[in-house]
């Protein structure tokens, strides 16, 4: 089972007694706030549910798996999620 993005704007609207359109603009700032504050290279951190930072890649010599031939792979930015202790402790208890 996958919780969507249009179900996490329903549970919203359901707890919060919205409509679904104020808690899709809420989920939606949300979401952009986090985007953005990774765009500043700044760390997000929701106390007891974890933080996003941007990790850094290395370029690096890779290899194509259908030829074998070496293949350059340039530096890049990843997304990285780290749970929070609270978080971990609920799935744990499941």
């Amino acid at each position: 089972m996958t919780m969507t993005k249009a179900d996490l704007v329903d549970r919203v609207a359901g707890a919060a007694d919205v409509p679904r359109k104020t808690a899709d603009e809420v989920v939606q700032i949300v979401l952009d706030s986090i985007v953005g504050a990774l765009h500043a290279d700044e760390k997000v951190e929701l106390r007891g549910f974890g933080s996003f930072r941007i990790r850094q890649r290395d370029q690096r010599t890779g290899r194509n798996p259908k030829t074998g031939d070496k293949v350059h792979v340039p530096p890049k930015k990843i997304p990285y999620f780290k749970p929070g202790k609270h978080l971990r402790e609920e799935l744990l208890q499941q």
